[in-house]
């Protein structure tokens, strides 16, 4: 079994009450969680902003970017992942990003946040629904960015317009989505359905059910989904009662987040690491199918060479605990 420098996650908002959308965001704020999340077995990572306002998109790229710059950051922090802004503003699918910072498909705009990140988003989450959602397609494949589809409320026709405009992927799958949703028409069945999308899937043990992975896993395959850790500003915190993006909420001793009073989840608590915990429980899967869906998709899905990750940490399977020894 080959050894790899450990796990990417393509998806992290935070950690240790570091939150990557907070316009108060400080360049030690951000080093400070970079440097402890890297060494937790995660290889590398794209920090991702949420919905949010001009003025945070252009000062909180321009930490992250300055961050990316420096030596001890080379081959980890991967680019960015703009999520929003351009999603769906309806309950249930805009989730907890801010309705009022929702924007319609703009690619001016997104020229503009590209300018900001000095070339160095990544991934671009939107909804496919939307009236130029083909278009926002197109203008972000030529700047070189991954196109995801999620916090959307798409037909599976629209899913397939923006896979042949040029997106690959699906954030966190079966999430951002309502909770009531017909039967047999839907986000989650058709972004099942439909091919070239490859599944973006939050393992965290709480966002989705540990058979609904397998289930995703065999309907996409192994090759077309990629597990991501969705972390909160709270990842990585212990058991007890916070405030964070508005809510008053709680961290369970098993790590579930959520708000008791809306009754919702409130992002995740978990790391990339956390999630391949999580992989393990699945005895269908070998060391070699979560190498390929924590390491090899991601990177694949990103345009990223492996050897491009440079890390201190080497990940080895061991058979016999079915887990991974992560060690320096």
């Amino acid at each position: 079994m080959r050894e790899i420098p450990g796990f990417v996650d393509l998806q992290v908002n935070g950690y240790l009450q570091v939150d990557f959308s907070d316009i108060s965001l400080t360049e030690e704020q951000f080093i400070f969680a970079a440097t402890k999340l890297l060494d937790t077995g995660c290889a590398a990572f794209l920090p991702t902003v949420i919905t949010s306002s001009p003025e945070i998109y252009q000062h909180n790229f321009g930490i992250i970017v300055k961050t990316m710059r420096r030596p001890e950051f080379a081959g980890r922090i991967l680019g960015i992942h703009a999520e929003g802004p351009f999603i769906s503003d309806k309950p249930g699918a805009v989730g907890a990003h801010t309705p009022a910072y929702v924007r319609q498909p703009d690619p001016d705009f997104l020229r503009q946040m590209q300018e900001w990140a000095e070339g160095n988003i990544r991934v671009l989450t939107i909804a496919a629904e939307n009236p130029g959602a083909v278009e926002l397609t197109r203008c972000a494949v030529d700047l070189g960015i991954t196109v995801s589809l999620g916090h959307q409320l798409a037909t599976r026709e629209q899913l397939i317009a923006c896979r042949d405009a040029g997106a690959t992927w699906q954030t966190h799958l079966g999430n951002g989505m309502p909770n009531e949703v017909d039967r047999h028409r839907n986000p989650l069945l058709d972004g099942l359905e439909v091919d070239g999308l490859s599944a973006g899937i939050i393992a965290d043990g709480h966002h989705l059910p540990v058979d609904l992975v397998k289930i995703m896993l065999r309907v996409k395959g192994i090759e077309n989904a990629v597990i991501v850790s969705d972390a909160s500003s709270l990842a990585g915190m212990p058991p007890g009662r916070y405030h964070s993006m508005g809510n008053d909420v709680v961290i369970e001793p098993n790590g579930y987040l959520h708000n008791p009073a809306k009754r919702c989840l409130v992002g995740s608590s978990a790391t990339i690491t956390g999630c391949v915990k999580t992989l393990c429980t699945i005895p269908e899967l070998s060391g070699e199918d979560m190498i390929r869906l924590t390491f090899d998709n991601p990177l694949r899905l990103i345009h990223v060479a492996p050897e491009a990750v440079k890390s201190p940490y080497v990940c080895r399977w061991d058979e016999e605990s079915r887990s991974f020894d992560v060690v320096r």
